[in-house]
């Protein structure tokens, strides 16, 4: 009976012998594709010459797969995942801000705090207790983030067969309590938002009154919505295609890439009132191959600092609570009211969901007319006659 191989990524006895230039060592190392071969290296002297061949073993390595062990390095599992996530957004699978924020949350918490672990003390007790330390400094939704970091490269442990199981999935869940209702903007509220934008010169130049009439109208994400480029506006057949959202990536700047899902690229119907500010806004400005709601210069703009903008001029107590989101809510809360069935409020705002069924069965991209019927009133005040009214 044959002797038996060497386990993967190991190395048999080193051999040393004198030549006439110095020493050479000499190993059989078992490699990745499962092929022994031998390793050679050579010193001035016999020490030197181990030292050099025990540093070209440790230093080989097989393809992505089988590189990790159990006494690998925690970090060296995190530095696999970065890789693999950064394939999946050069192929456009995943976001650059993503990226950008997982490695945010890598950089500043995960590898000072478990990076020099081995593999194998990543147990669920020490990822748990990790967990919680950083949801009590620094809040649940980077608890979440680095949960989703750390299973990510563990996945790829698991794979490499360094551990049996995932033990994230055996971590205590992350709840940040009880989440509030959704909260719309009322037919008055959207009037009295509406007025006292117009009344703030900072929020005129910086755009805000229409650009929240649009979000209104639709029920896009800030992102989507300045994404959106005159060429997308269809004025003969009133709709505007949603294909794009903008985002700053890390040495890229800000950016207009696809939508995250296939679900998120939609056309919608406008109701007349926000055809009407687009065909107003068409015929005065600047940039017409350009954004319909550019930055000064004409470009894309910033939806961060969009954001802060809205913060800025929503005031007091009384809209002290409104966001950008609020826009998108209030859209499908209109929506809602108005009987129309999920699976239109979901096209509306592009979502796949509420159901594969309906995911699944049902004609997609071009949204009801009837949502856009339904916001049609979204900005009528309350006072105006009814249609069939007389006026006094």
């Amino acid at each position: 009976m044959g002797r038996p191989p060497l386990d993967l990524g190991t190395y048999g006895k080193i051999r040393c012998s004198q030549t006439e230039s110095g020493w050479v060592a000499v190993a059989n190392y078992r490699d990745f594709d499962g092929k022994t071969r031998p390793v050679l290296r050579r010193g001035k002297t016999k020490p030197e010459a181990e030292r050099r061949l025990k540093k070209a073993l440790a230093e080989r390595k097989g393809p992505t797969g089988d590189s990790l062990t159990p006494d690998s390095r925690f970090k060296d599992a995190l530095e696999a995942w970065q890789v693999k996530f950064q394939k999946l957004v050069d192929m456009g699978k995943r976001s650059p801000s993503s990226l950008d924020t997982y490695r945010s949350i890598l950089g500043r918490h995960v590898l000072p705090g478990l990076g020099e672990l081995r593999i194998r003390e990543m147990t669920v007790a020490r990822i748990d207790a990790f967990l919680g330390a950083l949801w009590r400094s620094v809040g649940v939704d980077s608890a979440k983030t680095a949960r989703s970091v750390i299973s990510g490269a563990l996945r790829i442990a698991v794979r490499d067969r360094a551990l049996d199981t995932n033990p994230v999935r055996d971590t205590d869940p992350l709840e940040s309590g009880r989440k509030k209702s959704p909260r719309a903007l009322t037919r008055e509220e959207r009037l009295l938002w509406l007025e006292m934008l117009e009344s703030d010169p900072a929020a005129v130049r910086k755009d805000l009154p229409d650009l929240s009439r649009f979000m209104m109208a639709t029920g896009v994400r800030i992102g989507e919505a300045l994404a959106v480029y005159w060429d997308d506006v269809d004025f003969e057949a009133g709709t505007v295609d949603v294909n794009y959202t903008v985002i700053r990536a890390a040495g890229l700047g800000l950016i207009r890439k696809s939508t995250k899902t296939e679900a998120g690229e939609r056309t919608l119907p406008l109701p007349r009132w926000a055809l009407d500010m687009l065909r107003r806004r068409r015929e005065a400005t600047l940039f017409p191959n350009g954004p319909v709601f550019p930055n000064s210069l004409g470009g894309l703009r910033d939806p961060s600092n969009t954001r802060r903008d809205i913060r800025k001029a929503r005031g007091g107590d009384e809209f002290a609570w409104v966001t950008s989101h609020v826009f998108r809510k209030t859209a499908a809360t209109i929506l809602d009211e108005a009987g129309l069935s999920a699976r239109v409020v979901a096209d509306q705002l592009g979502h796949a969901r509420p159901s594969m069924t309906q995911d699944t069965y049902l004609a997609r991209k071009a949204v009801d007319r009837k949502a856009a019927d339904a916001l049609e009133g979204a900005l009528d005040r309350a006072d105006q006659d009814e249609p069939g009214e007389a006026a006094d």
